[in-house]
């Protein structure tokens, strides 16, 4: 496996798409790079010498923002949106959905399992 930007890249998958391995690069980056870089996105990453996967590395890192350093800025943004206490800081802290989504219903990756009733419990009697 090719190691760019700390991160294993598989070596059976195109170019375009091994880079996308990488936090913070989707396909259109990718691209993007790879037309830097003046490399075919539809090669193999095992075809690539060792120059082109330096080539790669030098465009990653002259564009920045990937992997901990996007990572951490992320995090920053979020404890910043807590702290001056704004709606979207609230739904975070909350861990409920952040952008507009209804939560009558739905909403349970955010949310967690479903609590449910106590089984136990009975009512007072008189």
């Amino acid at each position: 496996m090719a190691r760019i930007a700390g991160v294993d890249v598989p070596n059976n998958k195109q170019a375009r798409i091994g880079l996308t391995y990488i936090y913070g690069i989707g396909e259109t980056r990718a691209l993007r790079i790879l037309g830097k870089a003046e490399i075919d996105p539809l090669r193999k990453i095992q075809t690539l010498d060792e120059d082109e996967l330096n080539k790669i590395r030098s465009v990653i890192e002259q564009e920045g923002g990937i992997e901990g350093d996007l990572r951490k800025e992320i995090g920053l943004n979020i404890k910043r949106l807590i702290e001056i206490q704004s709606y979207r800081g609230l739904r975070h802290r909350r861990s409920l959905p952040v952008r507009g989504q209804r939560t009558h219903t739905n909403a349970r990756t955010r949310k967690g399992p479903r609590k449910g009733t106590v089984a136990g419990k009975k009512k007072a009697t008189k």
